[in-house]
Parts: structure tokens; sequence; C-alpha cells
């Protein structure tokens, strides 16, 4: 299967991204999903995502409540979806110190318990904190992902606070806690790519995520990590799921364009690497055309929601 490490669905206009004024709910996203998207030619779709609200709408504005309530309110439009569809989404929760860190730690659990979260996310620039002299607002969190085996993705790329090794106290720290770096490193203003490599080569717990890295970077650093150290995500919305497929894809073409990657190791950056981070079976590429089309044949994605027939393809 395919899994996308990176979704913001929302019931809300995302103050950051803002979208063109609309909300992109969880029904656009699965149609976003939905593609289908060609891979060494065959058709496929994004089978699972982890979703959190846009980091924009994480913080306190008047009118919220505060404390335990106040985070819960903002994580329920995706603590609701999670809900509506589990073969779909997987929870991420979007961990804000500043609305108390005991405060965070125990909804963190709360939402991994009631809704099988999997993930956290942090967000050091919208939540305005260092991470590396902020550690006594991190380690209440970290001390619940190391208990309940939660994988930590990090918001990285870009300055003052999001600079991949400035996370390294809280990662040497917390050795049982896998650390994926976002963006690879790469955002508004950065690339750091290069420090999320040379994390991800000499440090056990960290991995780093596909999206926002440029193409040419991933064949070099994919010809030198090792397989399992490479995740995808997208950050979608505003980023389209397609072209950050097709950097992966490129992989399996001759050099210097690809590395002539095997279909069973692009599985693995495709979804199979964090399945396996967060105790998903992992599943073999489809074999050949025919058994991609009677995959999404027998999934939501292959269904017509208008008509309700299957979709065909050429």
């Amino acid at each position: 299967m395919i899994i996308d490490t990176h979704l913001h669905p929302t019931n809300l206009v995302d103050e950051a991204w803002r979208h063109t004024g609309t909300p992109f709910t969880g029904e656009r996203m699965l149609k976003l999903m939905d593609g289908p998207y060609m891979i060494n030619g065959k058709p496929r779709r994004i089978d699972m995502g982890f979703i959190q609200p846009p980091p924009g709408n994480t913080g306190y504005r008047d009118g919220n409540r505060k404390g335990r309530d106040g985070i819960r309110d903002y994580m329920a439009y995706c603590a609701e979806l999670c809900q509506t569809y589990p073969d779909r989404f997987i929870g991420n929760f979007n961990y804000n110190p500043r609305w108390g860190p005991e405060n965070g730690a125990a909804e963190l659990e709360f939402h991994v318990k009631e809704y099988g979260f999997k993930m956290l996310k942090l967000h050091a620039n919208m939540h305005g904190y260092r991470p590396d002299r902020a550690l006594d607002w991190l380690r209440p969190a970290m001390k619940k992902c190391a208990e309940l085996g939660v994988v930590v993705l990090i918001h990285t790329g870009d300055g003052p606070y999001t600079i991949p090794t400035m996370f390294y106290p809280i990662i040497r720290e917390f050795p049982m806690v896998n650390f994926i770096i976002g963006h690879f490193g790469i955002q508004t203003g950065g690339n750091y790519s290069f420090e999320s490599f040379w994390m991800a080569m000499d440090t056990p717990n960290v991995y780093c995520e596909s999206g926002w890295c440029f193409q040419s970077r991933i064949v070099e650093f994919a010809q030198q990590l090792p397989k399992n150290k490479i995740v995808f995500g997208t950050d979608s919305p505003p980023n389209d799921p397609g072209m950050w497929l097709r950097e992966l894809e490129v992989l399996c073409k001759d050099p210097p364009h690809g590395i002539n990657l095997s279909e069973e190791y692009l599985e693995g950056y495709l979804g199979n690497n964090i399945a396996k981070l967060v105790g998903i079976d992992p599943s073999p590429p489809p074999r050949d055309v025919k058994d991609a089309q009677a995959r999404l044949k027998d999934s939501y994605a292959g269904v017509d929601r208008a008509t309700g027939r299957h979709l065909e393809f050429a």
C-alpha cells in the first residue's frame, strides 16, 4: 500500500495556507488520495494517510477554550475523520506545548488510546519555541511517545526554530523513539537536506520524509541511506501528491535520473517503511497492471461515488 505521512484536512479555513478560502475537508482529501496515480505503468492510490490539523489552526485565539479542552477542540475534526474513515486515515497528534506540556502529553495518550493515533507532530516555528532549549516543554510528550510507541514527525527546513540539528538534543535523549525529519529539511527559505541526510545516516532512530526534497538530491541520498530510512510524505494540501510520487518512482529508472531501484524497495519508500514503524502489515507492490486494477476495483478508490459503479482503467 501507499501511505502518506503528512496530510492536513480541515473543516475550517487554514489560517496559514488559506487554500483559496475554502476548507480542505476530509472528503476532498480522500478524492485527492484516490487518484489514480500511475506508478511504473500501474494505477495506484494513496491507500492511507496520517492526518493532523493545519498547524496554523493550533494556536490559541480569543474565545478558545484553554488547557486540555482547547487541545481536544483543535484535534476534534481529525479524530472524527479517523473514526469515520478508519481504513484511510491515521491520527497524527499536533503537539503545541504552549497549551501546557503536561496537558499535551495527557491528550496525546487520550488520542492514542481512544482513536488509535500513531504519530505526533512538532512544529517549533508555528508554536514559537527553540527545541534545543525548550527540552522541559518536549519531555512530557516524548516520554508518552516512548511508552506508547508513537512516531514523532518534525517540521524542518526554515528558521529560526526548525533547523534539523536543533532537534538533536531531544532525539539523543530519547533513542527509543523514532523521529521523522519532515520535508527532508527543506521549506521556506532553507535547504537543510544534507543535515537531514547525515542525521539519518548517523542516528538509528532518525528517518527522512521525501516530500519537498529536490529530485536530484533524493537520487543521491537514496544511493547511500539504508533502504528503510526514507518515508513518503506530501504535506498536502497545498502540495499535489503526484509530483512527490513521481520523485520516488523515478528511482526505478536508469542513472543519472534513477538508481535502478527495485519495485520492492520502492514499495518500502511509498508505504512499507512507515507501516513497519507503526505496526501496520507491509504489502507487496502490484505484480502487474491487471493486479493493480483489481486492487483498485476492490477498494474505495475504484468506485465512482456518484454512481457506485466500478471505475475502469485503460
